[in-house]
């Protein structure tokens, strides 16, 4: 793959371009943006043009080569100057060896895969590149441990925070880099990507409605489906659930959807190995939370317009069942009580009483049946 082509972020490599064609690049930057729109496979690519030997540039968009030694290496993944930092590499520091896959990326990451090694010189290219993937998870210790590296670093070096929640990030972290917007992929590009996949456009419209813009999200669940995690049909007997659902059946769904979820996270395992058992479970549980969502949003929608063109398309009697059963305030309220218990799943809190306390709030209502 290159820079050129990465699509639907043109404003964001334009300004890449510029800045390179300037030689005014920052020293660090931020692309925030949703998850799965492009932020990785950019700040991949941008890192492999700056770390080819033998950039090209036509019409005056610069590249990589893609066959000199730094391109070649950079593609079999052994490049010396490009590293990329994430959250699962606690184990490899020197004193947690034994400890479990972290929620948030710890300060002992930060310390011993950037700030003592940002001092080194390169040793193939003329720079060296740094991405922390899910930035969102510095805690405070790790952000203001980096402050220094982020305001001062060699003049070799350049720093790439990929971010999908900024309000996570200290203001004095935000302040020394240069703010990066990746925008949401338009939808019938990810309707046709999905096809390519070997997915039916029932499913792959459904999957491209439910990403809101994230190709990468999408994906994932694409890729799902095809290896038989049985997404599509888990949604489809969810809503029927939800569309009859009573006070009664809380516990019995609640045990139903950590089944599902543990059932979707275990081939997801078999396809992302390298990712830990517990952030797969927590993307199972999310894209469960997600559905509901989807319903809630499509019910919220349908009584404050009558529209007729929902995410859930394929299932219009359920999402006019729980129309009928929550105003559409009520609908609002329950999504905010949703996105709630997302949160809480970042937070460790027990499964089981989320899922739990999630259903019961679905069901106290004055207009649905106890």
């Amino acid at each position: 793959m290159s820079l050129k082509e990465i699509f639907c972020q043109d404003k964001a490599v334009s300004i890449l371009q510029r800045g390179f064609a300037a030689d005014k690049m920052p020293h660090a930057y931020i692309f925030a943006g949703a998850e799965g729109v492009g932020k990785f496979k950019t700040a991949r690519e941008w890192a492999k043009m700056l770390l080819c030997k033998n950039p090209v540039a036509e019409d005056g968009f610069a590249d990589s080569c893609g066959s000199c030694q730094s391109c070649r290496m950079f593609e079999a993944g052994s490049h010396p100057d490009f590293n990329l930092i994430y959250k699962e590499l606690l184990e490899f520091t020197k004193d947690n060896k034994d400890k479990k896959t972290p929620v948030d990326l710890a300060i002992d990451v930060i310390r011993e895969f950037l700030i003592d090694k940002v001092s080194t010189r390169p040793t193939l290219s003329q720079r060296k590149v740094y991405v922390i993937s899910e930035a969102e998870r510095l805690n405070t210790s790790s952000q203001n441990a980096m402050l220094k590296v982020l305001e001062e670093p060699p003049d070799y070096c350049t720093i790439i925070l990929l971010c999908t929640r900024m309000e996570r990030l200290l203001p004095t972290t935000k302040s020394r880099c240069r703010m990066m917007r990746f925008s949401r992929i338009d939808q019938q590009r990810v309707i046709d990507r999905l096809k390519t996949m070997g997915l039916d456009g029932e499913k792959a419209q459904y999957f491209a409605h439910l990403a809101d813009g994230s190709l990468g999200r999408a994906c994932q669940w694409a890729q799902l489906e095809l290896a038989g995690a049985n997404l599509y049909q888990i949604k489809k007997e969810l809503l029927n659930s939800l569309s009859t659902y009573k006070l009664a059946d809380c516990l019995d769904l609640a045990e139903w959807l950590l089944g599902r979820a543990k059932k979707i996270a275990d081939t997801w395992g078999e396809l992302n190995e390298a990712v830990s058992k517990i952030d797969l479970t927590r993307r199972a549980q999310k894209t469960l939370i997600q559905i509901i969502i989807s319903a809630l949003h499509d019910a919220m929608e349908l009584n404050i317009a009558g529209a007729q063109s929902f995410i859930n398309s394929d299932q219009k009697e359920q999402i006019k069942s729980i129309a009928g059963r929550f105003s559409a305030e009520q609908s609002a309220g329950k999504i905010v009580d949703a996105y709630k218990t997302m949160h809480w799943i970042e937070s460790n809190v027990n499964e089981k009483l989320i899922f739990e306390q999630l259903l019961l709030n679905l069901v106290i209502s004055d207009t649905m049946e106890a």
